[in-house]
This record gives structure tokens, sequence and C-alpha cells, in this order.
């Protein structure tokens, strides 16, 4: 079976499965991961390997990108100190758990010890929020996990590089610890640099799909660029995306940012489903090069390490959580919230392709480079199936599966927006400017305090017939050959905009699996 083949069976696989998590509550990093171990196991099965350099660029760039360009800056100015206490104090003291049974049980190099904590330190972003999307959390919880997802990667990896870096030059001096201390900074000047050079190319492909291509060119670029010069690849690709959205909702054209919002949805979603499915067939590259008695020994030590990154940063995330509704200092602005946010934060720490792609990277070389991937695969493979099966029925089980917060502040913001209209339509008197000026106030009206949701209601229902009558006539005209293929396409693209824009927010939204 060739390559394509593979692949094309793989992803006929992921489609039933996405089905049947979707059937049964279940999320589907977990379903994905456990049946790319069946997979792997089955004999004469396709061994698809992962090359990580490739890996982390083609899987991790731009799921990082489409997650922080959502990702307002101001609200890592609002959210610093939790961010920090998850992205680097949860990292560091996972690091140095993980290290220390590295050196005590296994015998590790110091330096090997902490290459392996700094593999397993960092929670993946995808399979947190491919679980957290089937249920309703608090926003300030939602966003707290978000931007957790976009930094954590950033330190873990540079625990890594430097342990990596300390085995290659043989010991640490003057040169290396330079290196290492520009890595994160660099990093960060490097990403807005390429976004600064980026919007000035796009205004030259703006409304093109030579556009959407250069958007993937470039963000994968930027990852590519900084891990070739040593900076954080992370941290680059991130302050990226954040900077070219500052202002692209004034800049860039409605239909451009549509079509390039579904473009990214779907290639993101593709690689996230290749990725779990793909982490989880590793398991026969793993296992197969292992004596019995070496993988016996593997395992026990791979338990001891799930273990410590499970509980390390359940316990760090319960007492952070005390600390700040007790002391205002460690929370900022950031409100103050019960231990069962504490609790769920805690829980989800699921491990993805950035921890085996990391391990996968290691020199062959390496000291015990067997047991670190092995390792590292079962943290993946634990936490993915463990903690993402029972994160939902916890958010339940402590009743945190409830109102988001998200509809009282659309409200307010639609409030604001009709505001704004009626302010801009001041002076105007004509018969366009009165009709509009009904349409602002009804939506004032709407979601006012209190609600008065009827007129609004009546409407979207009244528009909606109108236009399910309008693409039955333009049916009947193309049947009729009085409309022709390009016009038919033009006109139905009116009636779906104008549709979208009268439906309700559920009725937009689609479904991952």
């Amino acid at each position: 079976m060739s390559f394509f083949e593979s692949l094309l069976a793989l992803l006929l696989a992921a489609i039933v499965l996405l089905q049947a998590s979707r059937r049964l509550s279940l999320p589907y990093p977990a379903m994905l991961a456990a049946a790319g171990v069946g997979l792997a196991l089955i004999p004469g099965a396709p061994s698809i390997g992962i090359d990580p350099k490739t890996a982390l660029a083609l899987f991790i760039a731009p799921a990082l990108v489409d997650a922080a360009f959502d990702f307002p800056i101001g609200a890592v100015r609002k959210l610093w100190r939790p961010l920090v206490a998850l992205a680097v104090v949860a990292v560091v003291l996972t690091a140095a758990c993980v290290a220390w049974i590295g050196v005590a049980v296994a015998g590790l190099p110091l330096y090997a010890a902490i290459a392996l904590g700094g593999t397993v330190a960092p929670p993946d972003a995808a399979a947190a929020n491919a679980v957290l999307r089937t249920v309703r959390l608090p926003r300030g919880t939602m966003a707290v996990l978000r931007g957790e997802s976009l930094l954590n990667d950033a330190m873990a990896l540079l625990l890594f590089g430097a342990a990596v870096a300390v085995q290659e030059h043989g010991g640490i001096d003057g040169h290396i610890a330079l290196r290492l201390g520009f890595e994160a900074p660099g990093g960060v000047l490097l990403g807005v640099g390429i976004a600064w050079l980026s919007r000035r190319l796009m205004r030259f492909t703006t409304g093109t799909l030579g556009g959407n291509l250069l958007e993937f060119v470039v963000a994968f670029g930027a990852w590519i660029v900084a891990d070739r010069l040593g900076l954080s690849a992370v941290l680059c690709v991130v302050a990226f995306a954040m900077t070219i959205a500052r202002g692209a909702g004034l800049s860039q054209p409605p239909r451009m940012r549509v079509h390039s919002f579904a473009v990214w949805t779907s290639v993101v979603f593709l690689l996230d489903v290749l990725a779990f499915l793909l982490m989880g067939m590793q398991a026969r590259t793993i296992i197969g090069g292992m004596s019995p008695d070496r993988l016996i020994e593997a395992a026990r030590f791979a338990g001891l390490v799930i273990a410590a990154v499970i509980s390390v940063r359940l316990g760090w995330v319960i007492v952070y959580n005390r600390l700040a509704h007790r002391f205002a200092l460690l929370r900022g602005d950031y409100a103050p919230v019960s231990l069962r946010h504490g609790l769920l934060v805690g829980w989800c720490g699921m491990r993805g392709l950035v921890t085996l792609a990391t391990a996968f990277a290691l020199p062959a070389a390496f000291p015990q480079r067997d047991l670190i991937v092995l390792a590292a695969f079962g943290v993946v493979l634990a936490t993915l199936v463990v903690q993402g099966l029972t994160l939902g029925p916890l958010i339940r089980l402590v009743k945190l599966d409830g109102d988001d917060g998200l509809g009282r502040e659309v409200d307010a913001a639609r409030v604001d927006l009709a505001g704004a209209a009626l302010t801009a339509l001041e002076g105007e008197h004509s018969v366009e400017a009165d009709h509009l000026r009904h349409v602002y106030t009804i939506a004032q009206c709407a979601v006012s305090d209190p609600p008065r949701p009827r007129a609004m209601d009546n409407r979207r229902r009244i528009a909606l017939g109108v236009v399910r009558r309008q693409r039955e006539r333009l049916e009947e005209l193309r049947n009729e050959d009085r409309v022709g293929a390009d016009a038919f396409l033009m006109l139905q693209e009116e009636l779906d905009w104008k549709e979208l824009s009268l439906s309700s927010e559920d009725d937009r939204q689609i479904d991952e699996t």
C-alpha cells in the first residue's frame, strides 16, 4: 500500500471514529490515539513514522497561529499572573519532579533527566480544546486554559533545548548560556518582525486564493526560520499571530476574512486528527526495539513519570488556586475562582504531539533514549485516554457545565454596537436612514434590560421566510435557464450571507465531529 493509499485509509478510519466519538460523547483525541495503538499492533498494518522536525512545524505551527490569532494581547496583560503560574511554574515544577525521578530511579544523567522533564511537562492545547468545546465553562477559566496552551510549550522546549545543548556541547559555558538566554526574547522579536513584513506582503495578495496560501507559508516559515536560528519557534509564531491579529478586523476585507477562517478551521482540524492518530501508531516503533526485560523496566518507570506528571500539575494548581483566592496580588484583575475551577484546570493536563515529537527529536546517542521515548509515549497515551475520557464527567460532577456567560457578553456588545450605529446615523435624514434606525433600535430593544426579544424574533422569522422564498424562486429561474451558472452562484452567495446574518448563534456553528 502506497503512502497516499495509507493516508486515505487513515482518514477514513478517523472519520468513522469521529462519528463514534460524537455519538458516545467521548473526546476524539483519546479515541484516535487509542485506535492508533490498535492499528499499530495489527500485523501487516502500514507503518507511518513521524519526523520530529517536520511534525512540530506541520502540526504545531498552524494550531498555535490559529489559537494565538484569536487570543488578544489585552487578555495576556490581564491574565499574566495565572498564565505564569501555569505556563512557567507548573511546567518547571513538573519537569523538576520528573527529572528527580529520572536520576533517582533510572540513573539518568542530570541533563538527560531534565530533557525528559521538559518533554513531558507541557499539556497539549488541541486535546484540552477538543474536550472543552463539548461543555460550557466560565469564560475566565477558558481564557486561562487557552492562554496557557500558547505559552507552556515554549517553556518546556526551552528546558529540553538547554539539556540537549549541554549534552552535545559537553557542558555549559558562556556561549551556551548566552544562546539560551536570547532564545525566548529573540523568538518574540523575530515573530513581530515577520508579522510586520507579512502585513506589507499580504497587501498584494488580499482577496485572492494566493493570499490564503501565503498565510500558511508564512506560518510554517516563521516556525522553520526561528528553529534554524536557534530561537523559540513557539514564541515566534505566537508573537507573529498576535501581532497580525491587531487591526486585522479593520484592514482585512470581510469576504477574505470569512474565507480565511473557514480554510484555517478545516486545515487545523485535519492536522489535529492526523496528529492524534499518528501518535498512537508510533507504538510499534517504540516498543519493537526493546527486549521484554527492558520493556518491563521501562513500563514501570513510565508509570512513575505518569503519576508525577498528573499529580504535580493537579497539586500545584490547587495550591495556587487557594493562594490566589486569598491574596489578590497573585491573581491581579482576574476574579477569584472556586476550588472546583482549580480542580478542573489541574485535570486539564493531557499531553500530545509536542511531547512525542520532542522525545523523537533526541539524538540517537542520547543516554537511555529508548527509556525516555517510551516514558514520553506512556505519558501521552495515559493522559489522553485517562484524563481525556474523564474530563467531561468531572466537569458535570463538580457542576461547572452550565452558563458560560457568552450570551450576556454578546448581548452587552450588541447593545453597544447598535448605539454606535445610531450615533453614526445622526444628521442623516432620509427614508433609508429611518429604515436603518428602526433596524438598530429593534436590535437594542431585543437585548436591553429587561430584554424585549419579540420584535427581533418576529423580524428574524419573517426575514428567514422571505429568504427561503427567494431561494425557491432562484432555483426556478435556474431550472428555466433564465439564470446562468455564474449569476446563480453570485445570487446564492448573497442569500447565504443574508441568512447567516439572520440566524442564531447555534445555527452558525459547525460541529467538529
